[in-house]
């Protein structure tokens, strides 16, 4: 008799779609929130990236989803579940990942996308809709995004959705949903104005799998500001990395960098904050398929995204914020595999990058670049 889990207690079809996808085994955070999910609980769960969040909710929110259509007809279904998250990005991965494994409509409404064939969009009744939290409240607010069926609203990234810039829309988006709505949101990192946001909801804090020390090799190589690009050349002749995230806290540096290393006969693409939507789609479209290696941006990407198979994170700045850190690391090593993270700096950055090894418990190794190759550096 097979062990009962939170995956072969789904829809055969649900099922199915994951082994297809190579998903046999839930993850620790999928064990302890699809059942809570199921038991339609308000909740607030915090786990590592990389640790497989977007499923935990999803799955289980398919599932009901399933069930209900088993007792409606295709004419009369509603728009039942709402997620919210903070970047386009984000929202466009969610979907992708909904429309891997189901074929229940969904549909996806962003900000600066012309609002006119968004409202075309809801006329084909998707049932799952997922967006930017502005865009998602415009469209209620025109009496053109029905709430009044919605079972669940999710906020995704949540930490980021009630930062100030994004606290009112989302609270907006609450207020407008059925009084015994199912509330979920999921986060990397729990912070105080997270908790206040959703006292209402009970808090599942998951272990830490310390994916930043199990399956990351963490890298230090000393360049100073003016030859960090051209270090940056050389690291990537080097190594010819599969998948490599280039980062930077800079949204100017994004173009400077890509310019430079294009000019370098280096194939790259680029996206950051001001990037057109469609341009940002394209880059990192050509980006997951494998036909471009390397992809530069700013912090912009550095959450939410889940691209398989990234190979080498490369940091050419050590940011403030030691969550961006962990977000930009946590790019690489997912679904258990191994990676690579690389730190560019200088020497005020190297100082600090030691003390951010001691408080993250990692181990950085020194190397150089030397005969095109990535080497221990001589005492």
């Amino acid at each position: 008799m097979l062990e009962k889990t939170p995956f072969n207690t789904l829809p055969a079809g649900l099922q199915e779609k994951l082994e297809q996808l190579s998903f046999t085994t839930p993850t620790k955070v999928q064990e302890q929130v699809i059942p809570a999910v199921s038991a339609k609980k308000n909740i607030v769960f915090q786990s590592e990236t990389g640790t497989g969040k977007t499923f935990a909710y999803l799955l289980p929110l398919l599932q009901r989803i399933i069930e209900n259509n088993a007792e409606t007809s295709p004419n009369e279904r509603p728009v039942l579940v709402i997620i919210c998250a903070p970047t386009f990005e984000l929202a466009s991965q969610i979907k992708q990942t909904a429309m891997a494994v189901s074929n229940i409509k969904t549909a996806l409404f962003i900000g600066g996308a012309p609002i006119k064939r968004q409202l075309e969009t809801l006329k084909e009744k998707p049932q799952i809709v997922i967006g930017t939290p502005a865009r998602l409240l415009e469209l209620i607010r025109l009496k053109k995004l029905k709430t009044q069926h919605i079972f669940a609203i999710v906020f995704d990234e949540a930490d980021r959705l009630v930062k100030k810039e994004l606290y009112d829309e989302s609270r907006s988006l609450v207020l407008s949903m059925p009084e015994n709505v199912q509330k979920i949101a999921c986060t990397a990192t729990v912070d105080s104005s997270t908790k206040k946001f959703f006292s209402d909801c009970e808090l599942l804090l998951l272990p830490a799998e310390n994916v930043l020390t199990k399956n990351i090799t963490h890298w230090a190589i000393y360049a100073e500001n003016r030859d960090k690009i051209e270090t940056l050349r050389k690291l990537i002749i080097a190594e010819n990395p599969s998948k490599a995230l280039v980062f930077t806290s800079r949204a100017d540096q994004v173009e400077n960098i890509y310019s430079k290393l294009k000019y370098k006969k280096i194939e790259c693409t680029a996206l950051h904050a001001k990037t057109d939507k469609q341009l940002r789609k394209a880059a990192i479209d050509r980006f997951k398929s494998g036909k471009i290696k390397i992809l530069i941006t700013s912090d912009l990407s550095a959450r939410g995204l889940d691209i398989q198979n990234v190979t080498h994170i490369i940091q050419m700045d050590l940011p403030d914020d030691t969550d961006f850190f962990i977000h930009r690391a946590g790019r690489t090593a997912r679904a258990g595999k191994k990676g690579i993270n690389v730190l560019i700096g200088d020497e005020y950055e190297m100082r600090n990058y030691a003390l951010l090894e001691k408080k993250l418990g990692i181990t950085v190794y020194p190397k150089e670049l030397r005969a095109g190759k990535v080497i221990v550096p001589e005492l």
